[in-house]
């Protein structure tokens, strides 16, 4: 319970005070979140890369249909659902205060407000959202957020190609 008091707290002062948690925590340790997935289950280039009336701010690590997701780090997630790009999404909040965006799933296995350990499941691989029309994949983007309210995407192909050096 003091974990997930934290989370929210050190959330809550970043983004009212402007500060980013960055300067604290110099990342999260983190894990390939499609069970199975390996550098070629997803593109090089794909980040910011053009879609329909957006750039592509994560990258798609495709998989069956079914597949297990890991929550990639320790964190508490703050919220599932159904959004109508991402489909069924889960978004975890880390210690280091980096929000991880999973989209796309065929099934949601967490609740919100539930604090996950890395490598715990938090759903399994579809194609739900924009994505009904294309292979089964997880839409995976990290963020950060600094006052006020100002998202910045981190590309998370250098830090999953990190997984396999």
């Amino acid at each position: 319970m003091f974990k997930k008091l934290l989370i929210i707290f050190l959330v809550l002062i970043s983004i009212i005070t402007g500060v980013s948690a960055y300067s604290v925590y110099q990342g999260d340790d983190i894990i390939m979140p499609v069970v199975g997935a390996k550098r070629t289950s997803y593109d090089q280039n794909s980040f910011g890369a053009p879609r329909v009336g957006h750039l592509h701010k994560g990258v798609d690590i495709f998989a069956k249909k079914g597949t297990p997701i890991r929550s990639a780090t320790n964190g508490l997630v703050i919220f599932t659902g159904v959004l109508s790009l991402g489909g069924n999404v889960v978004l975890v909040v880390s210690p280091g205060l980096r929000f991880y965006y999973y989209a796309h799933l065929d099934s949601i296995k967490t609740n919100k407000l539930k604090w996950v350990g890395q490598s715990d499941i938090i759903g399994t691989v579809g194609k739900t959202g924009n994505a009904r029309f294309t292979p089964s994949h997880l839409h995976f983007s990290i963020s950060r957020i600094y006052f006020p309210f100002n998202r910045r995407f981190v590309d998370p192909v250098p830090v999953l190609n990190s997984l396999f050096d």
